[in-house]
């Protein structure tokens, strides 16, 4: 069938029966959009991927564990013919087509009734692409367009958002934000950026983008919370719409949740944009995995805003020194060596412990330490803010990247 014959639509396949026969690599691909179309799906095959099996276990779909047999189409309103066997794919898609049922060919496009097309999303839209069974032309456009999409190269005329959305920026480089959250920084009117946000991501911002330095500087000058809840409260109210980005996760000691309760306060609309972590993504680009088969098996982040001692302290030192796995401790390097004191109460000295700094940035610096030596070590060679600490055996495993 040539391509120009093809016609390009929408199925609503909620509560509906869609067939699929084959449970190899094929189906793996396809069923996940199946599944959250809301089709009811059965799966016809002799044996499936690790990864359908995992679909099966979680009740997304029906697997019936046998070959192919005629009558499998009947009550169908979808069939995918995803087997290794030629001949079984055309029997299915003769009994589909006696049936007036469409069927996909995964194995010849041209000889079943229907294409899958290249499939890709964008702030709520599916985009669909077909090349008469050319796969690689098709995935090829898909990828263009939905790029294009999300850096504005190709206008998207859809309602601007509104009110206020928290963005996790990732642990500096502007590269580890996820694709909502530069979508939604694309749109701002606002943007009020921590210190530790990606620098790089408001140079890229149109001129007139108000930019609000919402820094908080360790030991030094910092912006007021009230100060920035006060400024996401107003400006979202002038109609605007503002992007708090924010370095790491909003929600890992970035007190992401006091700005949106202050914005649910004031009847602003939130949107919540997770990021990548610095406490396990720092540490992963300098080398140090937070877990590891037989060494760790468990990860603990603590926060070192204020010391062991402070009566303000939440963390139960005595408790953390015990621990085995890892402890991570974020905005520590000044009282680094009080840290280590506290939790040689419960560790030898000779824990291994990597300090990285400005991690996943041109300026990281990785210094390996052991807990007696952390406070002098941090002196001697200078660390600075911002600053992620690894305690545990983790930090002596060796790697290739560190």
């Amino acid at each position: 069938m040539p391509f120009e014959q093809h016609y390009l639509a929408g199925l609503d396949l909620r509560g509906r029966r869609v067939l699929v026969v084959g449970g190899g690599t094929v189906a793996q691909r396809r069923l996940p959009r199946l599944i959250a179309s809301g089709a009811v799906v059965d799966l016809v095959s002799p044996s499936v991927t690790p990864a359908v099996q995992g679909m099966v276990d979680a009740g997304e779909l029906t697997w019936h564990e046998r070959r192919y047999e005629a009558g499998d189409v009947e009550g169908a309103w979808y069939v995918v013919a995803c087997t290794s066997d030629v001949e079984v794919n055309t029997q299915i898609g003769e009994e589909a087509l006696s049936q007036r049922v469409f069927c996909v060919r995964a194995d010849i496009a041209v000889e079943g009734t229907a294409v899958t097309p290249a499939t890709g999303t964008h702030d709520g839209m599916l985009i669909g692409v077909l090349a008469g069974g050319e796969h690689r032309r098709s995935a090829s456009v898909r990828d263009g367009l939905v790029a294009a999409l999300r850096d504005g190269r190709i206008a998207d005329q859809a309602a601007p958002p509104v009110g206020v959305a928290l963005v996790g920026g990732g642990p500096g480089d502007p590269e580890l934000i996820t694709v909502q959250g530069k979508r939604l920084l694309a749109h701002a009117d606002v943007v009020v950026a921590d210190r530790l946000a990606p620098r790089e991501l408001l140079e890229e911002l149109p001129a007139h983008v108000e930019v609000v330095d919402a820094a908080k500087i360790p030991y030094g000058r910092a912006a007021t919370q009230e100060f920035i809840n006060q400024t996401l409260i107003d400006r979202a109210k002038e109609g605007k719409f503002v992007v708090r980005l924010k370095g790491g996760d909003p929600y890992v000691f970035g007190r992401g949740f006091e700005e949106l309760l202050a914005c649910a306060e004031a009847g602003i609309p939130v949107t919540v944009v997770p990021g990548v972590t610095s406490a396990f993504g720092v540490p992963a680009l300098a080398g140090v995995p937070v877990t590891h088969r037989g060494v760790a098996h468990e990860v603990v982040v603590v926060s070192g805003h204020v010391a062991p001692d402070d009566p303000r302290s939440l963390v139960d030192w005595s408790a953390i020194a015990r621990l085995r796995g890892t402890v991570v401790l974020m905005m520590a390097v000044e009282r680094a060596g009080a840290f280590a004191a506290a939790l040689m109460e419960g560790r030898p000295g000779s824990t291994p412990v990597a300090v990285i700094q400005e991690g996943s940035t041109a300026s990281q610096r990785v210094l390996r330490s052991t807990l007696d030596s952390l406070g002098a070590d941090v002196k001697a060679h200078e660390i600075r803010p911002p600053a992620i600490i690894v305690v545990g055996p983790v930090a002596g495993i060796a790697s290739a990247n560190s």
